[in-house]
């Protein structure tokens, strides 16, 4: 969970501060997807993925290619869109560059480019498109502390629409955050703590203050291996909502997820999920 390499500073700040529970829990409790992945040769990876919300079943079928230092990645949904990005590898030294666009929107082409060094990194992307949205993070610091921010420039209406800053401090028992986000509107404090190493239990909790409107929410989690193969995770938060996730590796790298979320404030049924992952 302790990301130490400053190759993952920015993910480290403005991922795991931002949603620290949500590492508690994955994307299927909420939207039941089933997942395949075969192996074969130069074709990295064959993923088909179904989700059904509500009444609607949404699919899609993606591959990935790599060949020396590049990588291709091809999905189609079930709207006959077309995601291509092809990523390369040390472009230059600490350097890696992806661009990637859906068919058939022209104006969806995107250029990333990564720079990571061992006590920095700089991810920044631009729109290839006539008014293209640029943005730019960058993160600095050591194994135990770092301090980052990321801004977002709207070239069509000559604003920032992202402005965001934060700091994260790591020991190997625990790890806390404090971010600022909604252009300097919203303090994120996060705090996760490893109570037994031997297996696998750990709490978070994380707490949202909203200055424009001093609102406050708060969330705790925790996740606890309950023998090498099944791992349980809960979620509890302020406004009612009740979550559980039990994931089971029931062959090596072929998981089976459960998860439910219930709301005690409403009145609807709860929300289950199933998601599988094979590979062989």
């Amino acid at each position: 969970m302790w990301l130490t390499s400053m190759w993952y500073l920015h993910y480290r700040l403005f991922i795991f501060c931002r949603f620290n529970l949500n590492f508690l829990f994955e994307k299927g409790w909420r939207e039941a997807p089933l997942h395949f992945q075969k192996l074969a040769g130069v074709l990295e990876g064959i993923t088909a993925t179904g989700i059904k919300k509500d009444q609607n079943f949404i699919g899609d079928i993606s591959t990935q290619y790599r060949s020396g230092r590049a990588t291709v990645d091809v999905k189609v949904d079930t709207y006959s869109n077309v995601f291509i990005k092809v990523t390369v590898d040390d472009v230059l030294h600490g350097t890696k560059a992806a661009i990637s666009f859906n068919v058939p929107d022209n104006k969806s082409g995107k250029l990333d480019v990564h720079y990571f060094h061992r006590r920095a990194a700089i991810n920044s992307s631009i729109g290839l498109n006539p008014t293209p949205l640029l943005e730019v993070a960058a993160a600095v610091g050591s194994k135990d502390i770092a301090i980052g921010g990321e801004i977002s420039f709207d070239t069509t209406s000559s604003s920032f629409t992202k402005c965001n800053a934060g700091i994260s401090f790591d020991k190997p028992d625990f790890s806390a955050a404090l971010v600022l986000t909604d252009k300097g509107q919203t303090i994120k404090a996060s705090y996760l703590h490893s109570v037994n190493p031997v297996n696998g239990t750990e709490i978070a909790a994380e707490m949202t203050r909203r200055l424009s409107s001093f609102e406050n929410s708060f969330s705790i989690g925790s996740v606890h291996q309950i023998n090498p193969l099944t791992l349980v995770k809960t979620r509890f938060s302020d406004n009612g909502k009740v979550a559980i996730l039990s994931q089971r590796e029931w062959r090596p790298k072929s998981l089976v997820t459960f998860s439910a979320e219930y709301d005690t404030k409403a009145s609807n049924a709860p929300k289950l999920g199933l998601a599988i992952a094979l590979k062989p």
